[in-house]
């Protein structure tokens, strides 16, 4: 079941008084919602609550509260994603899978191979935000995902400590996902970079070289971009667990 976001403010006596117009829209007509159904909603404190729709009409919906928690459907550190736009369909997957995967924030850049000009990406920021935020409300998570303005490679490199940003570079691999991991500090922003689908340009490489960034694999096997972002983020999250597992289990077997 989808969750809507609504504000803290909107819950009087423990009555949702929902009245944004996009989301009354959405309730009312594309899911017909009728008296007494359980519909579920989370406020910027990223608390979620079950309620019984008591009646609605075009400009408000009312629910009562059933129950309410804290949302824990978000990662315990902060994770962004830069990446390389791509043509409409495959961005707007990618941006969808990015959202489920949990990551803070997105940054799309222009890179020596994209295949999408910069003049027409920068018409359709507003169009990925709301990608991210249908997204967001499918897939229940307890934040939203931010889409920055596009951007150049090295003005969101600026953003991030070296030592916390990972380059996914198919072929020019210096390590694998979880030795890149062993390095990462989950008290910062950590960076993911995911090139275009022909992969980054030997001038983009040699710059990563050059830096001293770090670049992880994949494997052997050739992704296309969205699928790149599910595979290469969800192993970096698999890694920073298992890393951070362990060492948990160090320090409790010291304590003892």
């Amino acid at each position: 079941m989808p969750h809507f976001l609504i504000k803290s403010f909107d819950i009087k006596d423990n009555i949702v008084h929902l009245q944004d117009p996009d989301t009354v829209r959405h309730l009312t007509g594309a899911l017909r919602i009728q008296t007494s159904e359980i519909v579920k909603f989370i406020d910027e404190n990223k608390i979620q609550y079950e309620a019984e729709i008591l009646n609605f009409s075009k400009k408000e919906v009312r629910a009562k509260v059933l129950k309410s928690a804290i949302s824990k459907r978000e990662l315990q550190y902060n994770l962004f994603l830069a990446q390389s736009i791509l043509k409409t369909d495959a961005q707007n997957l990618l941006i969808s899978n990015a959202v489920q995967l949990g990551i803070k924030g997105t940054y799309p850049f222009i890179s020596d191979y994209s295949t999408v000009k910069g003049s027409i990406a920068k018409l359709k920021g507003e169009k990925w935000q709301k990608v991210a935020d249908e997204a967001f409300k499918q897939c229940e998570r307890a934040d939203l995902m931010k889409v920055f303005e596009i951007s150049s490679l090295a003005e969101i490199l600026k953003k991030f400590k070296k030592e916390n940003v990972v380059v996914f570079a198919e072929k020019y691999d210096d390590t694998d996902i979880l030795n890149a991991a062993k390095t990462l500090d989950i008290n910062e922003d950590i960076l993911v970079i995911i090139g275009p689908e022909g992969g980054f340009s030997e001038n983009e490489f040699n710059f990563f070289k050059k830096e001293g960034y770090k670049m992880a694999t994949l494997g052997n096997l050739i992704f296309k971009a969205p699928n790149a972002v599910t595979a290469g983020v969800s192993n970096v999250i698999f890694a920073l667990d298992i890393i951070n597992r362990n060492k948990a289990n160090k320090e409790r077997a010291n304590e003892g």
